[in-house]
């Protein structure tokens, strides 16, 4: 993607400019990790094993740890790596939690942890063909983000996205022992698993609530986790949780930041809920979408600046 500077009415290209060292493009990630990828850093160069972890990360939205792997070139195996890294951690949880302690005020127990819910990142300035199309599953706990940095002090950073994918990578586990054993724990989220055994309706009244959700920005993207179906802008805007009679819907607002004329939204603050923020919807047919979708913006807006 070409990148140019605007000034006068008149366009200026800004030329890319390369990484020097992998440790470049690591000190600007872990600077800014809650920024880019809404993870906290847990220890950065974390060895087991004899094995290092360039960043050990942590999602707090689904209380998992997440690896992540920053690369300068792309001679590297995504899923050979990937799933390494994965059982890795899977077979060393005690070391994982003991330095997340070390690194926090609370400590958290192994228990509190879903560890079904572990990822791999990798960053690197691009990946061949081979690479993404080795990405091209359904149910992959591995991500592929490219970083490219500018001229003009500009940073971009862009997630791979698998093309329509429908194959589930546990096709190759019997071929190789490391993923197969992986696969029994790690668990990757569908929206086709949250719909499973809902009513037609309900499942039409999701596709339109989304439908509206995504014409707000090209950017925003779908994450089905363990309890509901994110949508993410910069961070989670909005969550859906799917039942057989209605959506809940969750907007990621603090009690007092949402304007709501009609008194639709629920105030969930004192409430133990899955979805993020203080306020929930609960959405049975489609008589009050457009006035939802307003309060959806609100939220997006919010989250997005």
């Amino acid at each position: 993607m070409d990148i140019y500077s605007a000034k006068d009415g008149k366009l200026t290209y800004i030329e890319e400019v390369d990484f020097k060292l992998e440790k470049d493009i690591q000190k600007i990630c872990d600077d800014n990790l809650k920024e880019l990828f809404d993870l906290e850093v847990v220890k950065p160069q974390f060895t087991i094993q004899n094995f290092r972890i360039d960043t050990l990360a942590f999602d707090e939205k689904a209380k998992a740890f997440v690896v992540i792997e920053y690369k300068k070139n792309e001679n590297f195996s995504v899923v050979d790596q990937g799933y390494a890294y994965l059982s890795l951690i899977l077979n060393n949880k005690a070391e994982c939690v003991l330095v997340y302690n070390e690194s926090r005020k609370r400590p958290i127990k192994k228990d509190e942890i879903d560890w079904t819910q572990t990822r791999v990142i990798f960053v690197a300035p691009s990946f061949t063909p081979y690479q993404v199309q080795s990405i091209n599953f359904k149910d992959l706990p591995i991500e592929l983000w490219e970083i490219r940095k500018y001229a003009n002090e500009t940073v971009s950073i862009n997630q791979i996205q698998s093309l329509g994918a429908s194959e589930s990578i546990k096709t190759i586990s019997k071929n190789n022992k490391t993923v197969g054993a992986v696969s029994k724990e790690i668990k990757v989220y569908t929206e086709d698993e949250h719909l499973k055994n809902i009513p037609d309706e309900i499942k039409e009244l999701y596709e339109t609530f989304k439908g509206s959700v995504l014409s707000i920005d090209n950017d925003i993207k779908v994450k089905p986790t363990k309890q509901y179906i994110a949508f993410i802008s910069k961070s989670n805007f909005t969550d859906v949780e799917i039942h057989k009679k209605e959506l809940k819907v969750y907007l990621n607002l603090k009690k007092g930041e949402l304007n709501d004329p009609k008194g639709l939204a629920r105030d969930v603050s004192e409430i133990g809920h899955w979805g993020n923020g203080d306020y929930q919807l609960h959405i049975g047919g489609d008589e009050d979408l457009d006035y939802i979708f307003s309060l959806v913006k609100q939220s997006y807006k919010k989250n997005s600046a």
